[in-house]
């Protein structure tokens, strides 16, 4: 019969993809060092196995964040999870847009507890007096000027710091039923 642990990587090895061979042989390292009976290492390596999955997760999810158009810049905030880490985990990925006069920030997050307070006040915005600015048939709550939608109950995507047109145009651009379905 199979240990817990062992049954736990071996079914995280058979869904990862054949390109992660990082994250194979990391799982792979952990199962040997608990068949070794050295669980610590084990829990080490399956640490750093979902860190790396994370990351994984994180740069796919950036792949949603808009290109800048010309005469835009497009600056990457790179440590953007270390922040979610603080607020209790998640992934996210946040761009700064720029013409060198205007500036704002487009910001994607799930699997935070942040996503899931928002959750239930976002949809009922409207019920709540909120302003609601349409993008497609996505909803974004509008808090002087900082947009907020809850993309397939589950993708938090926020925009703030712009003129309010210029964010709307941005975020015209996004595919939301595919960050619906991200990760799924």
């Amino acid at each position: 019969m199979m240990k817990p642990i062992a049954a736990f990587a071996t079914t995280l090895l058979c869904a990862v993809p054949a390109a992660a061979d990082e994250v194979v042989d990391t799982l792979n390292s952990a199962i040997s060092a608990y068949q070794g009976g050295d669980v610590q290492y084990a829990l080490e390596e399956l640490a750093y196995a979902q860190q790396l999955l994370l990351s994984q997760k994180t740069e796919s999810l950036r792949a949603f964040l808009p290109e800048a158009p010309e005469g835009w810049t497009r600056t990457i905030n790179e440590e953007m999870n270390t922040g979610l880490a603080m607020m209790g985990g998640g992934v996210g990925a946040e761009a700064t847009y720029n013409t060198g006069t205007d500036e704002f920030t487009l910001r994607l997050m799930m699997d935070n507890p942040m996503v899931t307070a928002l959750a239930g006040m976002i949809p009922n915005a409207a019920v709540m007096g909120a302003k609601i600015e349409r993008v497609g048939r996505e909803k974004f709550m509008n808090q002087n000027g900082e947009l907020t939608a809850l993309i397939g109950n589950r993708v938090l995507v926020q925009a703030s710091g712009g003129e309010l047109s210029t964010m709307l145009d941005f975020l015209k651009s996004m595919d939301f039923a595919a960050l619906a379905d991200f990760g799924r």
